[in-house]
């Protein structure tokens, strides 16, 4: 219930600033009308790609849904099988290697000016630690948006899997 709780007012947090803001910031996009916007309130094309099943391995995507459809499963059929200690060291090598500078220039090469990072909330806060962070999580976040910095590229952050978990389907990453 408390993480039900906390992932709502953590939207509405997120909603609010993004309804009342009227700050124009360098860097940053905006919408303004039906447009996207630049800090000079310039329209802006997004053409991205998205970062699925690096931080949120998702079953439809990494092809597992059959046995591991939610990231909560795929992450306990790993454990089950080499044990918790290599199940965070296989998922940090993951994480490290799933996307890498090399992949963000790439992706500048091919046209696209914008990255969607969808992310799980348990790799910013540990499940039995409420209220205190966990600093591999906003390592990786600050190693891409180094990267798109690097490359001329938006990072958009998509907090993919909340608290509490939106629905009940593999996206959310509901556990009962």
């Amino acid at each position: 219930m408390i993480r039900m709780i906390t992932s709502k007012l953590l939207v509405m947090l997120i909603i609010s600033l993004i309804a009342f803001s009227d700050v124009y910031s360098e860097g940053f996009l905006k919408r303004s009308g039906k447009n996207i916007v630049d800090g000079n309130g310039t329209p802006i094309m997004l053409r991205g790609m998205g970062l699925g099943g690096w931080l949120v391995p998702e079953g439809y995507m990494l092809q597992t849904s059959s046995f591991a459809n939610a990231a909560w499963q795929f992450r306990q059929k790993i454990q089950d099988l080499i044990g918790e200690q290599k199940t965070n060291e296989f998922f940090q090598l993951y994480r490290k290697n799933f996307v890498t500078r090399k992949d963000v220039q790439k992706m500048k090469e091919w046209g696209f000016n914008s990255i969607r990072l969808p992310m799980h909330y348990n790799l910013l806060t540990p499940l039995d630690q409420p209220f205190s962070y966990s600093e591999e999580g906003f390592a990786i976040i600050d190693s891409l948006l180094q990267w798109c910095k690097e490359s001329e590229i938006y990072l958009i952050l998509d907090l993919h899997a909340a608290p509490g978990g939106q629905s009940r389907d593999n996206i959310a990453d509901y556990n009962p």
